[in-house]
């Protein structure tokens, strides 16, 4: 489920929310319970790391299969 952050343009408020939709209205402020809230853009918290679909499905050239040491020709 996404969590995203928001800021509350009234009191400076930085906070986080699960929101189920991203078509869903923006939440109250946490704090003031303002309504002049914005979405704030962040990275992900989790990183995809080691092997797996993810490291080799989207490589493209001489990148492909770096998780075993081989190259694209697969020497």
């Amino acid at each position: 489920m996404p969590i995203f952050d928001f800021e509350c343009r009234q009191c400076g408020n930085e906070f986080e929310k699960l929101v189920l939709k991203t078509t869903a209205p923006v939440p109250e402020c946490s704090a003031c319970q303002s309504a002049d809230v914005v979405k704030k853009v962040s990275a992900p918290g989790f990183r995809l790391t080691g092997s797996g679909w993810y490291e080799t499905d989207f490589k493209t050239g001489k990148k492909k299969n770096l998780a075993n040491g081989q190259g694209e020709s697969g020497n």
